[in-house]
């Protein structure tokens, strides 16, 4: 992976892993259950946090996501 691309399966925020069911379903190549992400709802003021280069590469984490602005 390239220098300058976020790692997918840690959060762009925080650096720890992101629990992302939908890299994984990648990475083995098998469906699993849908992420928990898809339940979740993201504020546009935690969006607007994640990095340009990580925007659709890497999910923010459920501790992120949860957690008020810092």
């Amino acid at each position: 992976m390239p220098a300058d691309l976020p790692d997918p399966s840690r959060c762009p925020l925080c650096g720890g892993p992101n629990g992302c069911a939908m890299h994984e379903q990648r990475e083995l190549c098998r469906s699993l259950d849908p992420c928990w992400c898809t339940r979740a709802t993201f504020t546009a003021e935690l969006l607007a946090r994640v990095p340009e280069t990580a925007h659709h590469r890497a999910c923010i984490c459920a501790a992120c996501a949860a957690s008020p602005a810092r």
